[in-house]
């Protein structure tokens, strides 16, 4: 799938609250280490994981559902199985009206559930990672030696 780095930077730009769905508390785990990534660049990082509801991961209390998260979601980032991404679309299309995107993580696709989001006018990225695309596209990545294309003034 390709998606552009206009279409990219424009959903990392809009977005102000995201659910993590399959969130980790072990900082080992690429969803633990990604929510906080996101936390730090001033997204709200809401986790939602029902083996650990109630815990507390960057100032957030853990769901153990989407319908259990007590503010408006912009985006869901989706850290579980394919077979699951039906699901998870579900609940949310249900319970967030105002819903803009559904991210897949890298090696996450379902093209029937991302269809069925697309038709009610939410964009829809699979199989990427938002972390990744946000140092890619906003000078991060050359902090750690790597050539991103973009040319920035930061430091």
């Amino acid at each position: 799938m390709h998606y552009s780095d206009d279409l990219l930077k424009n959903v990392l730009q809009r977005t102000r609250v995201i659910a993590v769905v399959g969130v980790s508390t072990n900082p080992v785990r690429p969803s633990h280490y990604v929510a906080r990534y996101l936390s730090l660049r001033g997204y709200r990082v809401i986790g939602v994981n029902p083996g650990a509801e109630g815990q507390m991961l960057f100032g957030q209390r853990i769901v153990a559902k989407l319908s259990q998260v007590d503010a408006p979601v912009d985006m869901v980032d989706i850290f579980r199985k394919s077979e699951a991404v039906p699901a998870i679309v579900d609940e949310a299309l249900e319970v967030y009206p105002d819903l803009r995107t559904v991210w897949m993580q890298i090696g996450v696709e379902h093209a029937e559930a991302a269809a069925k989001a697309e038709a009610r006018g939410i964009t829809v990225i699979q199989n990427r990672c938002p972390k990744i695309e946000y140092q890619r596209l906003f000078g991060e990545l050359r902090k750690g030696g790597f050539a991103t294309g973009i040319i920035s003034s930061k430091l």
